[in-house]
């Protein structure tokens, strides 16, 4: 077992025993500390079921409704003349909408033409550059109760189609097709 292994494996167990001894230094109830907090987390989740809930029936409607496969061979000819593949078009399209269904999409891409082709990177790639602007705007600021989200929105989708862009550039340099 090497120094890494070993620091890991004690890391967390040793920073709930500094929590503890802080708490009885200080004289602080940590159980019940504790339990207040397990109790406010329970809150947050339930607080946050209806915006997760909308958010995955969106996702199903948009994927089961075939608009997405519609969108793809329309804008197909473009893309081809810019050399970007259109598997990865639906990745683009719903990544900033669920980390978890572009995951999926991910994994798709990479089982159906392998980790080392250039779709495989490129979707990697995407998958690391870009984020879920519509779930953290919707999870987040819902929960918190901030209503006015517009530049937030603004800012978060055009971060994500830099990265999109960044990526297929940098993949198409670093592996040439």
């Amino acid at each position: 077992m090497n120094i890494v292994t070993t620091v890991s494996t004690w890391m967390i167990p040793l920073i709930i025993l500094v929590i503890l001894v802080a708490a009885a230094w200080k004289r602080l109830p940590s159980y019940e500390l504790f339990v207040e907090g397990g109790k406010e987390g329970v809150n947050m989740a339930f607080s946050l079921l209806p915006f997760l809930l909308g958010m995955m029936v969106s996702i199903a409607i948009l994927r089961g409704s075939g608009a997405l496969d519609a969108l793809i061979n329309l804008i197909s000819p473009l893309l081809e003349l810019f050399g970007v593949p259109p598997e990865i078009v639906p990745l683009s399209i719903v990544r900033p909408i669920s980390g978890t269904a572009a995951l999926g999409m991910t994994t798709e891409l990479i089982k159906t033409y392998g980790p080392d082709s250039f779709i495989g990177r490129l979707a990697s790639t995407m998958q690391g550059s870009t984020d879920t602007t519509f779930y953290i705007i919707t999870v987040y600021f819902g929960a918190v109760g901030i209503r006015k989200m517009g530049d937030a929105l603004k800012v978060g989708l055009l971060a994500d189609l830099i990265g999109i862009i960044a990526s297929i550039v940098i993949v198409s340099i670093v592996f040439a097709k």
